[in-house]
């Protein structure tokens, strides 16, 4: 039987994960706005952000900041290669759906074999960003990394916001995802929005594993648990709504705290898994309505 007693706290913790879900699931929409492609290989940018930070701190004594920027980096770099190698020869020749999310999850396989043979199996974490006491609010703790996860979702939710909807590149992106003919028609290089976006979805998936690897292990095979949560935060919010995929991950991370303490840590998946199909029979369209 629950103990509804630890239902404040445990929300809390879902909350936490619900922004790095909602993180993965805007790296979700950015790529699908710019080309249609749903990029399965995002969990893998999640698992490279973590394990890149914590390889250069703890084995080449990196300052973790300077770690962390170098890991978002490379990952976004990958991101780019990806598109350039994988991508962008099947989308030239007009490839389907189903042979585009084939050939994302085979980069995630190989991009995860290859972690495995380059540090090994062995969970791997990080310190936490700011060493200091949780605040405490009633029976509430709120651990100082809990903080950097919300607050740093938060500001990068605003800062993608504004760069659609302020910048030449960001409202040049939007363009492509409205129609890439139009777009290429007016003169919008859209070969190179579609690898800016892989560049700026890897990032986000980076960024969203360095935020959550002090609090949980990171380890060679973690990136398609989080593709899939993040995959079901997109789908929830409304596939190629960022902001909706951002309130889907949210909702989805409360949602696995809560079956976690009513049912088990067990059924986390089956709680996702009953979220997504909730949606799919009610709401089809998710939270914000998919974009066209």
């Amino acid at each position: 039987m629950a103990d509804w007693s630890y239902i404040p706290q445990v929300l809390v913790s879902g909350l936490g994960i619900g922004c790095v879900y909602g993180l993965i699931g805007i790296g979700f929409c950015v790529i699908y706005n710019a080309s249609g492609i749903v990029n399965f290989a995002q969990g893998a940018f999640v698992m490279l952000g973590g394990m890149i930070t914590q390889t250069l701190f703890s084995r080449h004594g990196l300052p973790l900041p300077v770690a962390a920027l170098v890991a978002v980096a490379a990952v976004a770099a990958l991101g780019v290669a990806i598109e350039r190698i994988v991508v962008r020869p099947l989308w030239n020749r007009k490839a389907t759906m189903f042979v585009m999310i084939l050939a994302t999850l085979a980069a995630q396989i190989v991009i995860e074999r290859l972690t495995l043979i380059a540090v090994g199996d062995q969970p791997k974490t990080l310190p936490v960003f700011t060493d200091l006491p949780p605040l405490m609010i009633g029976s509430v703790a709120i651990g100082t990394q809990f903080l950097w996860i919300v607050g740093g979702s938060l500001a990068i939710v605003a800062l993608l916001a504004a760069f659609f909807a302020l910048t030449r590149t960001g409202k040049a992106m939007r363009a492509c995802s409205i129609n890439r003919e139009a777009a290429a028609l007016q003169g919008i290089p859209v070969s190179r929005m579609l690898a800016l976006a892989f560049a700026l979805s890897a990032a986000l998936g980076a960024i969203a594993g360095i935020l959550i690897t002090p609090t949980q292990y990171t380890a060679f095979n973690v990136g398609v648990p989080f593709a899939i949560s993040g995959f079901i935060a997109a789908i929830v919010g409304g596939f190629g709504r960022p902001f909706g995929a951002f309130l889907g991950g949210l909702l989805l991370g409360l949602m696995q705290a809560l079956a976690i303490v009513v049912f088990g840590a067990g059924l986390k998946t089956v709680a996702a898994l009953s979220v997504l199909l909730l949606f799919l029979f009610i709401r089809p369209s998710g939270i914000l309505g998919a974009a066209k």
